[in-house]
């Protein structure tokens, strides 16, 4: 697959106004995999003019018809899975088995938003006191920026367009800028399933602070989705409240991995094979804290690294690589400065625990033992394949551990005792819970955090509503 390199504007493959472009590097070898169209300021608000032009007709057009544009990309998607697998794996570095994984769930969202978009609620109600009746309809929001992650460079973005064109409402798409490529061809695949001119618009970027600060704050913009770290995610909230617009801010996550006594241990560890390395760690919703009972704390630690040491490091392209390199530079940087910071603080290291050497950005899937309090990688999102063991006596010791984190994404608790799990998953402040499982990601579910893991849910028939404004009509007859 070679997708445009283009700024794709109101249904036009334009280049960049000043004729910018910046280059998308191979995160396994550091080789210039493409060059893209690098849109600036002036660029982004003609993407703005362009879906605030395009928005009526959409909010017009019949939902059967939206769904069916959604329907053909999701068959069009599916068609070209492989090719999407080896973009992704391309410029992201991830193992071509995570890439598969993430385009068959990418995929679903456009199936799943398809079959949401004609089934838009609304109610009528006699008011308790007599008077009139009280009809709710719903309406698209509006123009909507669309801020996506270079970690899941195509569910990111099917996440976000899937339910925002089943509403009714065009959108802007600023990808990261590691990982633009997939957002491009993606823009190509809607496009050739009948989406309107102006309806998705992508631009792409080297200096995505000033280019989303101007969209921003433009009046014809409604609505920010942006998913990525809550340090950006705190900047951008702010400067949406100057025009009060609609937030969906999915952020960083710092999840727990509760194992108790009574799990089935093969289970456990296969469950945090699942929850740590899927793309490497690379992911808001990887374990990071592993809370482990007393008596079985050494076994898992044994288990665990028995698997984590047993996992082959290579290229994601390689057939072979269970774990691909991470996404640069500062990211190897960032996993080497926590594990060193638990390990000096007395944490030992059983497998792992140095970057390996180039080309590439690698780091050894790695497991620590005995991590103190006070240890960076407790606080931190490491994203990267790191596992922090901590040991843990009593049921109320875990849950104060879980929850002693300004995130809420998700956590993972085992145990074989259903009450218990149950018990947890309300006592764990966390929008999402996977009891005795290791994934929680589904286009059928409401994915999101509490506390300041994020607002709003993508997924789900909430992803849906996240699109919507509901409009009041007081009436009698």
């Amino acid at each position: 697959m070679t997708p445009r390199t283009e700024l794709l504007i109101d249904g036009r493959w334009s280049p960049a106004g000043g004729g910018q472009r910046f280059d998308v590097h191979d995160p396994a070898t550091g080789a210039v995999v493409a060059t893209v169209a690098d849109a600036g300021v002036d660029d982004a608000l003609a993407a703005v003019a362009a879906a605030a032009a395009a928005g009526p007709g959409w909010a017009a057009t019949p939902p059967r018809t939206r769904a069916e544009v959604l329907r053909r990309a999701y068959t069009a998607m599916t068609a070209r899975a492989e090719e999407f697998a080896e973009l992704i794996t391309r410029e992201s570095g991830k193992a071509l088995a995570d890439a598969r994984g993430e385009v068959a769930y990418a995929a679903d969202y456009l199936r799943w938003f398809a079959e949401e978009a004609v089934r838009v609620p609304g109610t009528l109600a006699l008011t308790p006191s007599g008077s009139h009746r009280m009809l709710v309809d719903h309406r698209p929001v509006g123009v909507a920026v669309l801020v996506t992650p270079w970690n899941f460079p195509a569910a990111m973005v099917t996440r976000k367009v899937a339910p925002a064109l089943a509403a009714g409402c065009t959108v802007v798409v600023k990808p990261a800028e590691q990982t633009p490529l997939t957002a491009l061809a993606l823009a190509e695949l809607l496009a050739e399933a009948g989406v309107p001119a102006g309806v998705v618009n992508v631009v792409p970027t080297s200096s995505p602070a000033p280019t989303v600060a101007a969209m921003l704050a433009d009046p014809r913009v409604r609505m920010l989705s942006f998913t990525g770290s809550t340090e950006v995610g705190r900047e951008l909230l702010r400067r949406s409240a100057d025009q009060v617009l609609k937030c969906a801010m999915e952020l960083g996550g710092n999840a727990p991995f509760l194992v108790f006594d009574d799990a089935d241990l093969d289970d456990a560890l296969a469950g945090a094979m699942v929850a740590k390395l899927r793309n490497g760690g690379q992911a808001c919703t990887a374990a990071n804290r592993f809370l482990i009972q007393r008596g079985i704390y050494d076994a898992f630690a044994k288990g665990l690294v028995e698997r984590m040491a047993g996992l082959r490091v290579g290229p994601g392209a390689d057939p072979g690589t269970d774990c691909g390199p991470l996404i640069d530079a500062a990211a190897v940087a960032k996993v080497d400065r926590l594990v060193r910071d638990a390990v000096d603080r007395g944490a030992r290291v059983l497998t792992g625990g140095e970057p390996l050497p180039g080309p590439g950005h690698f780091y050894p899937p790695t497991v620590l033992v005995d991590v103190p309090p006070g240890a960076a990688i407790l606080a931190e999102e490491v994203f990267g394949p790191v596992a922090a063991l901590v040991p843990f006596d009593e049921e109320a010791e875990a849950v104060r551990a879980a929850n002693d984190t300004v995130h809420g994404l998700v956590a993972y608790v085992y145990t074989g005792d259903l009450a218990r799990g149950l018990r947890l998953a309300g006592a764990v402040e966390s929008g999402m819970v996977a009891v005795n499982r290791g994934l929680v990601s589904d286009a059928a579910a409401p994915f999101g955090g509490v506390k300041q893991s994020g607002l709003g849910r993508e997924g789900g028939a909430a992803g849906l509503l996240e699109y919507l404004e509901p409009t009041y009509i007081a009436t009698q007859w």
